[in-house]
């Protein structure tokens, strides 16, 4: 009996140990994302004028009921640029790493799999890829085809290429060799039935938690890029290009600045803490395939 109860007990207690694993940080980082998905997603929906309208006489004004955040220093509403700008750094930063782990997931899990001289080709590749100064690349691309949010996207998605293609092949190179592989190999399955039936729902795993990183490290490079000035066109906003802009009034208005700022900073940090979470969820080391 007493061996019975203590097995319920430790029946009991691996539900309670995996739910205190989440921690207060990943509901918090949970409850940002969906505040930010939110406004961002129902921002012409919210009572908020629009983000272009300027008013000179209105230059870097304070807090106040008519303006929740102030305003820049043309004027316009700072809590309205920075919901519109929500925007364009997520579309940003969930199309890019869409394209890297489509291609370099696919890339992986091939090279991966079949070795050879497809898999020196492939890594070859990709090691070129990352040897090329991705500032350079994007001023390239930039001068050749204009600033655009498509060609933003394609640019930093095919700079995420490389780091999903390895991602996706270490995990293949761990699985091609398991017992269920072997036996649908035996059982004469065809190499795109195990590809996509064995395969994939593994890597998979391990390729949404990476993605969840991606687009933090994704948000932040589209940040650093529009305040280089090589980001999206204005009057378009988005929160790189209201730091930028905000640093000419760092001296007399510190906020605008700071709150793009603080924005990014707790939806960079979310997607981190959630991708770091979905990360030691998923470790194969710790039985999670």
């Amino acid at each position: 009996m007493a061996t019975l109860e203590l097995s319920l007990d430790e029946t009991e207690a691996t539900p309670v140990r995996r739910r205190r694993r989440l921690g207060v940080l990943f509901w918090c980082a949970i409850g940002w994302m969906v505040l930010v998905f939110a406004v961002a997603i129902f921002a012409d929906l919210l009572p908020l004028p629009s983000p272009t309208d300027m008013d000179m006489l209105e230059r870097r004004a304070p807090i106040s009921a008519e303006h929740w955040l102030g305003t820049d220093g043309l004027g316009r509403d700072e809590l309205s640029r920075l919901i519109y700008g929500a925007r364009i750094s997520l579309i940003v930063g969930l199309c890019a790493p869409m394209i890297g782990v489509t291609i370099g997931g696919a890339l992986g899990m091939l090279a991966g799999y079949f070795r050879g001289r497809f898999e020196s080709f492939v890594v070859g590749s990709m090691d070129v890829l990352l040897a090329f100064p991705p500032l350079i690349l994007a001023l390239a691309v930039t001068a050749y085809l204009g600033q655009s949010i498509f060609n933003l996207t394609c640019i930093l998605g095919v700079l995420g290429i490389p780091a999903f293609m390895r991602v996706a092949r270490a995990a293949t190179l761990t699985l091609a060799r398991r017992e269920f592989v072997i036996a649908a190999q035996a059982l004469g399955a065809t190499h795109a039935r195990i590809l996509l039936r064995e395969l994939l729902p593994n890597v998979l795993l391990p390729l949404i938690a990476f993605f969840l990183l991606g687009v933090a490290v994704t948000i932040v490079v589209e940040g650093s890029l529009s305040f280089l000035g090589l980001g999206v066109p204005p009057p378009i906003s988005s929160w790189g290009s209201m730091i930028g802009e905000g640093r000419e009034s760092l001296e007399v208005a510190p906020q605008l600045a700071f709150i793009p700022a603080i924005a990014m900073f707790l939806t960079v940090l979310s997607f981190n803490l959630i991708g770091d979470t979905m990360r030691a969820l998923t470790d194969p080391r710790q039985g999670a395939l």
